[in-house]
C-alpha cells in the first residue's frame, strides 16, 4: 500500500493592534462594539471618499517583516483585489500584489521535546499589508452584515508548502503567535479574530517531489482546530485517492460545532481577482532613515533570549522555555534578577510557581503588577537575611500586590518578622504539647512523622513567624 505524506502551507491574517484603521480614523479593534457602530464613509466605501494610509500600520508590519528575516524594499505599492461579497462594500479590497511591503523570509521551528515534531525552516512566499473586510452571520433566518471590521489593518502572510503534518502546522502557529505578542504588533487572539488561519492541504506519495491539487480550509478559530481540520482533510484525501478519485481544488469550511469539513466553492486563482494598481494611494517610500527608526524598536528575539538565559543565568531548559514564552514575563524575570543580585534560579522558582499563580488569579500581565521586580527582589533578600521565613514571604506576595507597599514596610507594620527567640517559641511548643495528648502518645509510640504536624501547629499559633528549625529543636527536646 502506498505511503502518503501531507504537504501543507498556511495563510495567516494578522490583525495589527494599531489604535485606528488602516485608511481612516475609526477605532481598529471593535470586538465588543455593537454591529455597524464603528464605521465611516471611508471604510464603508461611500462615493467620493479617499483613503489615507495609517503610518503606524506600515511601521508595525515592517517590524514583523524584519523579525521574519524578510527583505524590505524601498518602494511598495497598493493594489485593488476585485471580488464581490456582501461584507465587502466597495466591491474590491485594497491589498498588495506584485510589489508588496516585504519579500521572502522564514520562521525556524525548533524540534519538540518529545521528538514528535522535527526542527524545520518554514519559508514565506508572501507578506503584505491590506484592509480587512466585514463579516456576515445568520440570525433569525436572515443573513446579516456587520461592517465594523472593514478597514481593520492586516498583515497577510503565506508560507510555502513546507509543513508535513498537522503537528508542524500547530507548532508554526504557536511560534508565530508568540512572536507577534513578543513584538507587540498584534494581540494574536484567534478567538477574537486577531489571528486567522487558512490551511492549504494536499498529499503525495512519500518521497515524491511534485505537488498535487490542494484544498483550502477556512473558518478555523483555534490552533487545536487547525490541527484537527488538517488531520481530517488528510484522511479524506487519502481515502479519495485510494478509491481512484481525483482531488478537486475546493475551498472547504470547517464547522466547529460538528467537527466536519464542508464544501464552500471551487478555489479561486489570482486571475479571478483582476488585480490592478490602487489609483487613490501613493507608493510607500521606505527610506533608510525611516527604516532605521523602525528597526530600532526590534527587541531581542525569544529564541535568542532563551539561549542567553540558559548560558548567562544557567537555568534549566524548562525554566528558560517558560520564562521566554512571553516578553513581559521575560523582562520581569531579568529585572528581578538584576535587582536581587542573588541566585537567578531562586528568582525563577518564585516566578514560575507563586508569581504566575498570582497573575492567573488576578488576570494581570507582569507589567501590571504592583509587586514589581524590585519588590520581589526585596522580599527574597528578607528571606536570605533570615528576617522572615518562606511561609511568611509567600503570604506577603498578595499583601504587597493589594497595598502596593514595599515588603519590608509591611513586615515592620504588621510585626511579621521571624521569631527566633527560643524562650518565646518554647512557650508555644509547651501549649501545643499540652493541648494534644493523643498525638504526643502516638509520637512516643514511634510515629515519628507527627513531628512535622507539631511544627505546623506551632507555626499556626505564631502566625507563621516562628523559625521552624528552632521550633523543631525545642519540640524534640520536650517530646523526649
Amino acid at each position: 500500500m502506498t505511503d502518503y505524506e501531507a504537504v501543507i502551507g498556511l495563510e495567516t491574517h494578522i490583525q495589527l493592534n494599531t489604535r485606528t484603521k488602516i485608511f481612516c480614523s475609526c477605532k481598529a479593534d471593535s470586538w465588543n462594539d455593537a454591529p455597524n457602530t464603528n464605521i465611516c464613509p471611508v471604510c464603508t466605501g461611500l462615493p467620493g471618499v479617499l483613503p489615507v494610509l495609517n503610518r503606524r500600520v506600515v511601521e508595525k508590519a515592517t517590524l514583523l517583516a524584519a523579525a521574519m528575516h524578510a527583505d524590505i524594499p524601498e518602494h511598495s505599492f497598493f493594489d485593488r483585489k476585485n471580488y464581490f461579497y456582501p461584507d465587502l462594500p466597495k466591491g474590491y479590497q485594497i491589498s498588495q500584489y506584485d510589489q508588496s511591503l516585504a519579500k521572502g523570509g522564514y520562521l525556524d521551528l525548533p524540534a519538540s521535546p518529545d521528538g514528535k515534531v522535527l526542527a524545520r525552516r518554514v519559508t514565506i512566499m508572501k507578506l503584505h499589508i491590506e484592509e480587512d473586510a466585514g463579516k456576515t452571520k445568520n440570525e433569525g433566518g436572515m443573513r446579516l452584515v456587520d461592517f465594523n471590521r472593514c478597514g481593520v489593518p492586516l498583515v497577510e502572510m503565506v508560507t510555502n508548502p513546507d509543513l508535513r503534518s498537522s503537528d508542524e502546522a500547530a507548532r508554526y502557529l504557536t511560534s508565530l503567535r508568540q512572536l507577534l505578542r513578543w513584538l507587540g504588533v498584534s494581540e494574536a487572539d484567534m478567538e477574537k479574530g486577531h489571528l486567522r488561519c487558512d490551511a492549504n492541504v494536499s498529499i503525495r506519495p512519500r518521497g515524491a517531489t511534485y505537488l498535487n491539487p490542494k484544498t483550502e480550509i477556512k473558518n478555523v478559530n483555534s490552533i487545536e482546530s487547525v490541527r484537527t481540520a488538517i488531520d481530517k482533510e488528510i484522511e479524506r484525501q487519502i481515502q479519495e485517492v485510494q478509491a481512484g478519485h481525483r482531488i478537486e481544488s475546493w475551498t472547504l469550511e470547517w464547522d466547529e460545532d460538528s467537527g466536519k469539513l464542508k464544501k464552500m466553492r471551487s478555489k479561486e486563482t489570482e486571475a479571478d481577482y483582476r488585480y490592478f494598481r490602487e489609483p487613490d494611494l501613493l507608493a510607500v517610500e521606505m527610506d533608510a532613515q525611516w527604516k532605521k527608526s523602525i528597526l530600532a524598536e526590534l527587541p531581542e528575539m525569544p529564541v535568542e533570549r532563551r539561549e542567553r538565559f540558559l548560558h548567562q543565568y544557567e537555568l534549566p531548559e524548562y525554566d528558560a522555555d517558560i520564562l521566554t514564552s512571553e516578553r513581559k514575563l521575560s523582562d520581569y524575570f531579568e529585572n528581578a534578577v538584576k535587582a536581587y543580585g542573588g541566585d537567578p534560579k531562586k528568582v525563577s522558582n518564585w516566578l514560575m510557581n507563586d508569581i504566575l499563580r498570582l497573575l492567573n488569579d488576578k488576570g494581570l500581565s507582569p507589567d501590571q503588577l504592583k509587586l514589581t521586580p524590585a519588590y520581589l527582589a526585596s522580599l527574597l533578600r528578607l528571606v536570605d537575611a533570615g528576617s522572615i521565613n518562606a511561609s511568611t514571604a509567600k503570604s506577603l506576595l498578595s499583601r504587597v500586590e493589594e497595598s502596593g507597599l514595599e515588603p519590608a514596610v509591611i513586615v515592620e507594620k504588621e510585626g511579621l518578622a521571624k521569631v527566633s527567640d527560643k524562650d518565646a517559641i518554647l512557650k508555644v511548643c509547651e501549649e501545643v504539647i499540652n493541648e494534644n495528648p493523643n498525638e504526643v502518645a502516638s509520637f512516643k509510640a514511634g510515629k515519628d512523622t507527627l513531628m512535622g504536624w507539631f511544627v505546623g501547629q506551632v507555626m499556626r499559633k505564631m502566625r507563621g513567624k516562628s523559625d521552624p528549625n528552632v521550633a523543631r529543636e525545642v519540640l524534640q527536646d520536650l517530646l523526649k
